[in-house]
């Protein structure tokens, strides 16, 4: 027998701007209430996504994200992100988080 899925939709935007850097850093918290995210890359170097919140580096990566591109979180994702940048810039991720 299914069970019925239940689908919780977003009540709530928040965003916030890390900026770039060639050091691993915090993206997004784990967060319970997550229902989906976006990320942005503004700066001219790549960032370099870690989707278990581990430490990052030029080999260990899950997700590149090419200048000016943007990233959708797998949904309902609510681990930590961690992210690193191949190249010192001034740029910023734009993240913005969902949540219900």
């Amino acid at each position: 027998m299914l069970n019925p899925v239940t689908i919780v939709g977003a009540t709530q935007a928040a965003f916030t701007q890390v900026p770039s850097g060639i050091a691993s850093v915090a993206i997004l918290a784990a967060n319970g209430a997550r229902v989906g995210a976006t990320i942005v890359n503004t700066d001219a170097n790549a960032l370099l996504l870690r989707l278990d919140g581990g430490t990052v580096t030029a080999a260990n990566y899950s997700v590149s994200i090419a200048a000016n591109a943007n990233y959708v979180v797998p949904f309902r994702y609510q681990g930590a992100i961690t992210g690193l940048w191949a190249g010192d810039g001034i740029g910023a991720a734009n993240v913005t988080e969902f949540t219900a």
